[in-house]
């Protein structure tokens, strides 16, 4: 194809917001958005399921931590026992009862045989109720009148007696310290504590522990005492592991984290499905609109800019779509649910954490304000740099031939630069928000542990809590990172999805279906008119100027001119490639605006200059697009046209698959479609510098294959090798856009004109 159209490719347009980028992909997706939504639902499941996790692992924390200090509260229980108990003793009647004295006949008898004076002293007594009077008496008298009894089950000696005795009632306190231990028994009873027994001499043992217990004592001293309470006391405060609530919160914590797992992974899978299938959906768009393009666009745009469209950029949506959509949803959900969850569990802390965090986001704010461009420049240059490697790799061997090596290097490096230096400040920009994020993360690590020590201190809140806040630090600073990324990878879609929608919406040829006129191959007679037709590839550069010319059934018709004549031009317009801007081409009567482009193309043969084989066997590159052709008339083909030995020479013959890298030589590749086009048995035939390829001798062989194929066809042939188109019936000379001389060989040389000249110069020695 040549671009013989004025206009330049231009890649220096102004990328559109991402807002209208987003809302033109969406429009897009739109068959693919409900489950696209249900993976963003599921990637927020997952995000939730995590949220909630870290205030579990709290919960478990302080059941871990529990377990290595005493049950302060278990200990309360069991001082209240014994103080409720011990307020409803009346000690005045139960000392009274401990301490009633034995003064028995018989006791009498034996004081006043054995201490005489004692009864005197127990007449004092009497009469004054003061039992410290006791002191005075003998030991005998003492162990007589207080002997040892059973008070409530315990039994109390004459010693705890006298020691009663000596005690200061009004002082309870010091009372409580200096009772004799099976008083105090006494005056306990045993009860129950959460299932567990404590009896009454337990009750004493704790009290006469903790008495020694104060503010002031060693920690070790304490941990001592405690070792030493009885074991009903000591089984309900010393420090214990519930295994059960670790079960439990830990079966949650599985639960939790598992289905969260389950969703993302759901979701992956969807949002790869999803991303495959548009990529797929896409690149099928583009296949069909390559179809519907007119020859003027690809005359614009440079062939390795389309394919990068077709190729990198779809890529690069689809990469994008697979990695940031869902994953970018998510991200948010996980960052907006930590926050919450954060001001849930400590308003301080959460204040402490997200305060540290604001710088994160004013230079996310700036990088993603400095990126968006360089991500647009850098798909524009890409299609730059691919289109030049398409055109030099593609004619190669005439950049070997002219030393052109150090230009189109020195192109290449220049184009290469340009990529390399949008590359890597694109990613130079998007690649801060991870280290930025990372720094911010760890300030607020060091944030939150300094101002959670203080809080723990103060009691205001568990270590728990500080464990569960690591964690949201992670879940609040992680979405940044995932977040930044995700804006790059959507900038990046965005400028990809810009090139590949502008492509998609790109004007296309004119609408046909209207046209129900049909001129059938079988009926054509093969008359076309050229009447008045004017042709400029834009307004103001006008090509072809008020050409007229007839061809009748069966004759040859001959373009010749100059480079830039507009011979092909001609063509084109012939086979409604382009739309002629005034006048009209008659076909058999009708004119070329009242019939499709898919009936003008099925009534002419075209053989180009430039050619064309697909990988494939020769077979199918003989008949292509039309599959009922027979073996036979493939080799009659190729036998008129002089190439059936070099297909017998061949490993397989027809079933020789042809390849681009093969050492066929262009004449070969000529006559090859040259054999395509006699396969056709259509009305018109076009030949364009169709034995520019070939030598002599086959060029000889193949004007008289041609001769045969032009008997009943009208014929254009387009040549600048003069001489093999001598025995044409009409030429036309063409210069300017205009038919200047017309006539055959005989009549133009005659005439000694521009025909003539062009001849001659090309047989002059």
């Amino acid at each position: 194809m040549h671009n013989h159209g004025p206009g330049s490719f231009s890649t220096e347009e102004k990328p559109k917001s991402i807002k209208k980028s987003l809302i033109k992909l969406f429009t897009y997706l739109h068959s693919y958005l409900p489950i696209i939504i249900i993976a963003i639902i599921l990637s927020c499941a997952g995000a939730i399921c995590s949220i909630v996790g870290p205030n579990k692992i709290s919960d478990l924390t302080n059941i871990i931590t529990d377990s290595f200090v005493l049950n302060e509260d278990k200990m309360g229980d069991v001082t209240s026992s014994i103080t409720n108990e011990l307020s409803n003793v009346s000690f005045a009647e139960s000392f009274a009862d401990i301490l009633k004295l034995d003064l028995s006949t018989e006791n009498m008898k034996s004081i006043a045989n054995n201490n005489p004076e004692d009864l005197t002293i127990l007449t004092n007594i009497s009469k004054t109720h003061d039992l410290k009077l006791i002191n005075d008496l003998s030991d005998n008298t003492k162990y007589l009148i207080l002997p040892d009894s059973i008070y409530q089950g315990v039994i109390i000696t004459t010693a705890d007696k006298l020691t009663l005795i000596n005690l200061d009632m009004s002082d309870t306190t010091s009372l409580m310290k200096n009772l004799p231990y099976d008083v105090l028994a006494s005056l306990l009873t045993t009860s129950t504590i959460d299932s567990v027994e404590i009896t009454n001499y337990d009750k004493a043992d704790y009290l006469t522990i903790m008495a020694n217990v104060s503010d002031d004592t060693a920690k070790e001293d304490i941990l001592a005492s405690i070792d030493s309470l009885p074991d009903s006391i000591k089984s309900l405060i010393e420090p214990k592991l519930d295994i059960d609530a670790v079960k439990r919160v830990a079966l949650l914590l599985l639960i939790l984290y598992l289905v969260s797992a389950i969703f993302n992974f759901i979701q992956g899978f969807i949002m790869a499905t999803v991303s495959n299938r548009f990529s797929q959906n896409l690149r099928s768009k583009m296949s069909i609109k390559i179809n519907k393009l007119p020859l003027k666009y690809f005359d614009s745009h440079e062939t390795g800019d389309i394919l990068s469209r077709v190729t990198n950029d779809i890529d690069t949506i689809n990469n994008s779509m697979n990695q940031s959509l869902s994953t970018l949803v998510g991200a948010v959900t996980l960052f907006i649910g930590s926050i919450i969850m954060m001001i849930y569990t400590n308003g301080t802390l959460a204040l402490t954490a997200i305060l540290s965090s604001v710088i994160g986001f004013v230079l996310m704010g700036i990088i993603l304000g400095k990126s968006q461009k360089y991500f647009n420049a850098r798909q524009i240059e890409l299609g730059k740099l691919n289109g030049h490697i398409e055109e030099i790799y593609g004619a190669h061997n005439v950049v070997k031939a002219y030393n052109g090596e150090h230009d189109a290097t020195e192109k290449f490096n220049k184009l290469n630069e340009s990529v390399y230096d949008c590359n890597l400040k694109s990613r130079f920009l998007s690649g801060l928000m991870q280290p930025l994020m990372s720094f911010i993360g760890d300030f607020s690590y060091v944030a939150v542990c300094v101002v959670g020590a203080m809080l723990v201190i103060e009691g205001h809140i568990t270590f728990g809590v500080i464990v569960a806040f690591m964690i949201y630090i992670r879940l609040f600073t992680n979405p940044l990172t995932q977040i930044a990324l995700g804006f790059a990878l959507v900038q990046t879609t965005m400028a990809a999805s810009e090139r590949v929608f502008e492509f998609l919406e790109s004007e296309e040829l004119k609408d046909e279906s209207n046209i129900t006129n049909k001129l059938l191959r079988s009926t054509a007679q093969g008359n076309i008119e050229f009447k008045n037709v004017k042709f400029g590839y834009d307004d103001n550069k006008i090509i072809i100027k008020n050409f007229n010319c007839k061809a009748s059934h069966g004759k040859k018709i001959a373009i010749v001119g100059p480079t830039g004549a507009g011979k092909t031009t001609l063509v084109n317009l012939l086979m409604k490639f382009y739309n002629i801007n005034s006048g009209d081409i008659i076909i058999d009567g009708h004119s070329i605006h009242d019939l499709t482009r898919e009936n003008i193309h099925d009534l002419f043969v075209m053989v180009l200059q430039d050619t064309w084989l697909f990988e494939g066997t020769i077979r199918d590159n003989i008949k292509f697009n039309k599959p009922d052709v027979t073996d036979e008339e493939i080799w009659n083909a190729l036998e008129t046209v002089g190439v059936d030995h070099f297909v017998h020479s061949l490993p397989d013959k027809l079933d020789y698959v042809l390849k681009e890298n093969d050492s066929i030589s262009s004449g070969q590749k000529q006559l090859l479609t040259i054999a395509r086009g006699m396969i056709e048995d259509k009305p018109f035939l076009i030949l364009d510098e169709a034995t520019s390829s070939v030598d002599t001798r086959t060029e000889e062989l193949v004007q008289k294959a041609m001769d045969k194929l032009t008997e009943g066809h009208t014929s254009f042939i387009i040549a600048h090798r003069l001489s093999t188109i001598k025995n044409a019936d009409i030429i036309l000379v063409m210069n300017d856009g205009n038919i200047i001389e017309q006539g055959n060989h005989d009549e133009l040389m005659k005439l000694d004109g521009f025909y003539a000249d062009l001849y001659n110069s090309q047989f002059q020695n």
